[in-house]
């Protein structure tokens, strides 16, 4: 006979817990003592209970489990097409290719497995008739390809749309609807995280741009690409992923769109350094993690070594392996949808889906996320929730181990450096401010590398 084993415990309301807590804090504030608020306004609480709920928050279910991605840049051809064939081989799950300039497509995806995996594109450039061959290569091959096309990403990170906004409209239009294969339509919501956006901006900003594209894009039959960074506050990058996939769907039934998103997520570059690299492992592994239970379609993880070493095997290897770990040793694809159930996350996912709903409101109110680009409005407030940021992390309240907390002063870099680890000063003339992608620890280290210098 099944017998429960909670049938001896009477139930415990959150009055009664809060009580009990009181008593042990022997006369220290509660409020004081045990609640902290997020950068984003959220306060948190020591504990969560189930009569504080009515109903729990419903999730899409994923209806697969996370791709593994591995990121190659294309520079030489046959070295792309053997580090792909070779990549796949060892656990990846798809591939992600960032090209600059038109290539020969075909030939690179020609010895492929396309029939078992997905590959994305990341263009630096936005071309009809390149599209129309990936599109070509993707029926032929019945391929799942993902063109990530996004100029008002490009306007937002470069100061300047490709062309101008009616031929990069135009332009997307016409892939709309002579490149049906593919989905064509992403939305770079990283830079956001990686230039200093608190978490609900980043969910705003993600679903303002994406809006842009409802508004714009006569045809959209294919599920958006949405690549969003993840950063180390755990528990608050879960909600983060969830209340994202919340919303969008939420904004999109208001175009009659049912396609829903696909998330593509990546570390984020922010709080990574240049000293103590390994302690990188930790981060990418949490975030990952993070990305995984939030509901992430795919995952591709950020090398400890991405900051200073030009793309290689070690680098790429140990990442993947990160996430081979995650999948296959710890069985995060095993369950959908993890998170439900926790009041702790459902109480953030709630509280951030709340106030990225009225930013996004007030984005919307305000003439668009294209108009508050042209005004400067998002970048100033990005720049202002960076600064807050980068003032906790220089006055040591936000840590970064290995930098800020516990460094090794006899740690040496100058003589490892084969990419520039910094922001670079291009000046040009641009439609817009360029929103700055910047890591915390870039002043710090600069100094520590003149200091080198100087010893030499």
């Amino acid at each position: 006979m099944a017998e429960s084993l909670f049938d001896d415990f009477n139930p415990v309301s959150s009055k009664q817990w809060k009580q009990q807590i009181q008593y042990e804090l022997k006369g220290a504030d509660y409020n004081e003592t045990l609640l902290w608020e997020s950068p984003e306004g959220i306060k948190v609480k020591p504990f969560y209970h189930i009569d504080e709920f009515e109903t729990p928050i419903s999730i899409h279910s994923q209806t697969q489990s996370f791709r593994i991605t591995q990121d190659i840049f294309v520079h030489d051809l046959d070295k792309s097409i053997g580090r792909a064939l070779e990549t796949l081989n060892r656990g990846a799950e798809s591939i992600r290719f960032t090209i600059e300039n038109e290539i020969d497509v075909e030939k690179l995806l020609e010895k492929l497995p396309l029939e078992k995996t997905a590959v994305y594109f990341h263009l630096s450039f936005l071309s009809i008739d390149f599209v129309k061959r990936i599109d070509v290569v993707a029926k032929n091959k019945n391929a799942q390809i993902f063109v990530q096309i996004d100029p008002i990403g490009n306007l937002a990170k470069g100061g300047n749309w490709y062309k101008n906004l009616d031929s990069d409209f135009d332009i997307l239009n016409t892939i709309s609807i002579s490149c049906q294969n593919i989905n064509f339509l992403s939305i770079d919501g990283s830079l956001y995280q990686n230039a200093g956006a608190n978490i609900v901006q980043q969910i705003a900003y993600i679903l303002a741009h994406t809006n842009e594209y409802f508004n714009r894009v006569a045809t959209i039959s294919k599920p958006i690409v949405l690549q969003v960074a993840v950063g180390t506050n755990y528990f608050f990058e879960i909600a983060k992923l969830r209340s994202l996939r919340l919303l969008f769907d939420l904004i999109a039934k208001e175009y009659d769109y049912d396609l829903g998103c696909h998330i593509l997520a990546i570390p984020t570059k922010r709080n990574k350094t240049l000293y103590d690299y390994n302690v990188n492992m930790l981060r990418t592994t949490t975030e990952c993690m993070s990305a995984i239970l939030g509901g992430a379609d795919a995952v591709s993880n950020l090398a400890y070594d991405a900051l200073y070493h030009k793309d290689n095997e070690f680098g790429d290897r140990i990442s993947r392996n990160q996430l081979l770990v995650l999948k296959h040793e710890s069985y995060f694809d095993k369950v959908g949808n993890p998170a439900d159930g926790s009041y702790y996350i459902e109480n953030l996912t709630q509280q951030l889906s709340e106030k990225a709903l009225a930013l996004f409101k007030d984005i919307e109110a305000n003439g668009g996320f294209i108009t508050q680009l042209i005004e400067g409005t998002i970048q100033r407030k990005i720049q202002e929730s960076a600064s807050k940021e980068q003032e906790l992390f220089d006055s040591g309240k936000e840590i970064l181990l290995g930098t800020n907390k516990y460094p090794n002063k006899n740690d040496r870099m100058s003589h490892d450096l084969e990419l520039f680890p910094f922001v670079k000063s291009k000046p040009r003339k641009t439609l817009v401010s360029p929103i700055i992608e910047k890591r915390l620890a870039e002043k710090m280290e600069m100094e520590r590398l003149e200091s080198e210098k100087e010893a030499q």
